[in-house]
């Protein structure tokens, strides 16, 4: 192991897992852990009767939906998209 990580164990839908990280993300690590298990707990309680898998993957799409539509809602990516589309329109009308 690095000295520059840091060797910390995670409880995430009932099971323990080690991860290797650097110290300054340790706080956030672990708040992202807190989140990623309290929405799986959320899902249990509303999907009874599934698998705990499930409920990973459940969350995992969750996680996955959000950061896309968080993306697309980014002013300095959709600033970037504008310019590529009026570069695009420019090329086009010379056209």
């Amino acid at each position: 192991m690095s000295e520059e990580n840091l060797s910390i164990n995670i409880w995430l839908a009932g099971r323990s897992y080690r991860i290797r990280i650097k110290p300054a993300e340790e706080q956030a690590v672990r708040k992202a852990v807190k989140k990623a298990d309290d929405q799986i707990s959320e899902m249990r309680s509303h999907y009874a009767g599934k698998d705990e898998q499930d409920f990973i993957a459940m969350t995992l799409l969750s996680y996955a939906a959000d950061t896309a539509i968080d993306s697309f809602n980014n002013p300095l990516l959709q600033d970037e998209l504008n310019k590529l589309i009026t570069k695009v329109d420019k090329v086009l009308a010379k056209e």
